[in-house]
């Protein structure tokens, strides 16, 4: 008698999905069973995405930068103060937004929802940096002792790798949203985060020209562990507090924040793209200080001087100013202006012999955005790889 056959393995059902962002946020395990269950599938780049889905992705992607961003700036301002600690509160904080980067970047990867394939290539080679820069970073602390300049090598690769992956967000959400509010909402968030992490460097500056202040008055915002442990060192307290040459300040102003809001001006294409964005960072950087200095924690300048830059970029490309001229004259201003605000005592120390070479180096950066623009390149950089018809949108 023959036995009876097996019967057929059936494919769980997906569970219903949460009826609002707030039913899914109160009930975690199940919105991450069910995402599990609908989007953990396999899928090659360019797969199709609804809006909605869209939506619930990059809005991912902005809360992970954001925790990120939070923990870099309470961290700039912990080592003004406390010895490094591998654990310490800002690194938690830092490494919970590149835990979820990590897991968007996996999600991606596997699924090939929201990215095409140039998207999802930076998205890993970026991730990829910032982790192979993160165990470099601890054993350079280890070796180097006490190391808390932002401009050490191994942070460098960590904001190249954070560079990179936010490129592939701003590109994978720019080529699959639809044109509207919410696609110039989004890209201003991603551009906010890639200025910021292009910034980040200059916080050094920033705050240890405050702190050395208040070294020098006897009245000192560091904890005397890290003073000590600066002298064992052979370390001056200036040597850490304004490790670099004078210029570098304004030159990484300039040349990479400027520059960074000339693309996303190009990029989004608001008439006052570069100057919401400015402003929004400098909100922020205020915040924070109001925050932090509230937790008695080390104060910072802030570089105001990046609100004028940013308006005159704005003006410059809506006026058309050929890049060879708009970048000497926006330059100068900025440096000009950098005068008040350095009369005041609001602005780390400035070579201002440096305005020459920043204002041509600024100006040749600015052509060549231009020249690319105009590109053949760069228009096949602007089509998708293989886009595919969006699904029926999901109720979510």
């Amino acid at each position: 008698m023959p036995s009876p056959a097996a019967p057929a393995r059936v494919r769980p059902a997906v569970p219903p999905a949460p009826g609002t962002l707030r039913a899914g946020l109160a009930h975690p395990i199940p919105t991450l069973r069910w995402l599990w269950a609908a989007y953990m599938t396999p899928g090659r780049p360019g797969r199709a995405t609804t809006q909605t889905e869209l939506r619930w992705i990059y809005t991912a992607w902005l809360g992970a930068f954001l925790l990120k961003m939070l923990g870099s700036s309470w961290d700039v301002s912990w080592h003004f103060r406390w010895l490094r600690d591998d654990l310490a509160p800002p690194h938690l904080l830092n490494s919970a937004g590149t835990v979820v980067v990590v897991a968007l970047v996996v999600f991606h990867s596997y699924s090939g929802y929201g990215v095409d394939r140039r998207a999802l290539q930076l998205m890993q080679w970026g991730i990829g940096a910032f982790l192979v820069a993160v165990p470099i970073d601890v054993l350079n602390h280890r070796i180097n002792g006490l190391d808390i300049t932002s401009w050490s090598p191994s942070h460098a690769l960590l904001y190249l790798g954070t560079a990179i992956m936010l490129a592939g967000a701003i590109r994978g959400w720019w080529l699959s949203a639809a044109p509207g509010r919410i696609r110039d909402l989004v890209s201003l968030g991603l551009w906010l985060f890639f200025v910021e992490n292009v910034l980040f460097p200059n916080q050094h500056q920033e705050y240890g020209v405050l702190s050395l202040e208040a070294y020098d008055a006897g009245r000192t915002t560091a904890e005397p562990q890290l003073l000590d442990f600066a002298a064992s060192q052979g370390q001056s307290p200036a040597m850490f507090m304004l490790p670099v040459p004078s210029w570098v300040h304004p030159a990484w102003l300039i040349l990479a924040g400027l520059l960074s809001l000339v693309l996303a001006r190009r990029v989004v294409g608001l008439r006052w793209t570069a100057t919401i964005i400015a402003a929004t960072y400098l909100a922020y950087r205020s915040v924070m200080w109001l925050l932090l200095v509230g937790m008695d924690f080390p104060p910072s300048v802030l570089p105001f001087v990046l609100l004028v830059g940013a308006v005159l970029v704005d003006v410059a490309v809506t006026r058309e100013v050929p890049g060879w001229l708009a970048g000497p004259l926006v330059a100068g201003a900025v440096y000009a202006a950098a005068v008040g605000q350095d009369a005041l005592g609001l602005l780390p120390p400035w070579n201002w012999w440096s305005v020459l070479p920043v204002a041509v180096a600024f100006g040749l950066l600015w052509a060549a955005a231009d020249v690319l623009e105009r590109s053949r390149w760069l228009a096949r950089w602007k089509v998708a790889d293989g886009p595919v018809p969006p699904r029926e949108p999901l109720e979510v």
